[in-house]
């Protein structure tokens, strides 16, 4: 992959709109990361309008991370009615492994065939029904040893299937791409994953899905370490990830970009 920067400068250029049903704690911060990369964030959740502002939207993301029945329905509406028009959505299997509620969800969810499931490798593992030795909503398993799980389920859905971790797994099935950008601190603040949902929601928009997405998990690892040469701990590494992300530019992402095909 030579120029993830022209993935960036389309979501510059473009302004996608992007409906966001995500988590409580993730969703003022993840508005101000999709502001900072170009994109216009809309938060609605309700199942009374999910539906109908899906049609409005160019992606969507849905994360389970503080569903209820009535989100579930919301969700699953929202993303039917993308799966209909052909645009985006990203799927974000939050804890899939710890309750019932969230497996059934999931599997709802999967047969809506999203255009990208992004999680980490126990929840990867989890949704193609091989396990996954899950912490809570952390992973207790290597990208390594889910990247056949993540294979199979991309196989399973149509779309692309990213692994995030500290050297990030994105495959359609067939081709496959490491990415290794990205600092420690990342992993200090909770909703940083939640965030980059709606990042590759906007670069998939128009976009071919697999290098869409691995050009985003770049360029939010690239704003990452260039926050983490300025940053103290957790707390400052926040509004400096927003800064850095405003301030990447094509050419830097270009630049900085470690992008590889898996051979």
């Amino acid at each position: 992959m030579t120029n993830p920067g022209a993935y960036l400068q389309s979501v510059r250029d473009t302004g996608p709109l992007v409906h966001n049903i995500t988590n409580f704690v993730a969703m003022n911060f993840m508005a101000n990361v999709l502001l900072a990369i170009g994109a216009s964030p809309a938060m609605v959740h309700a199942r009374e309008e999910a539906a109908e502002f899906a049609g409005l939207a160019q992606a969507l993301t849905v994360n389970i991370g503080t569903a209820d029945t009535a989100w579930g329905a919301a969700m699953q509406e929202a993303a039917a009615v993308m799966a209909r028009a052909g645009r985006p959505w990203v799927f974000d299997p939050v804890g899939v492994a710890a309750t019932r509620f969230r497996q059934e969800l999931s599997n709802s969810l999967l047969d809506l065939r999203p255009t990208v499931v992004r999680g980490n490798a126990s929840e990867i593992l989890t949704l193609a029904g091989l396990g996954g030795a899950a912490q809570g909503v952390d992973a207790g398993d290597t990208v390594e040893a889910a990247e056949g799980a993540a294979a199979a389920l991309a196989q399973r859905t149509g779309g692309v299937v990213a692994v995030s971790g500290p050297v990030d797994y994105v495959t359609d099935g067939a081709c496959a791409l490491r990415v290794a950008n990205g600092h420690p601190l990342m992993a200090r603040i909770t909703v940083m994953g939640c965030s980059l949902n709606g990042v590759i929601a906007a670069f998939c928009v128009g976009q071919p899905t697999l290098d869409a997405t691995a050009a985003a998990l770049a360029a939010y690892g690239v704003a990452g370490e260039a926050a983490g040469r300025e940053a103290h701990g957790p707390g400052s590494f926040q509004p400096a990830f927003l800064d850095a992300l405003y301030r990447l530019t094509p050419t830097a992402l270009d630049a900085s970009a470690r992008v590889e095909a898996v051979t």
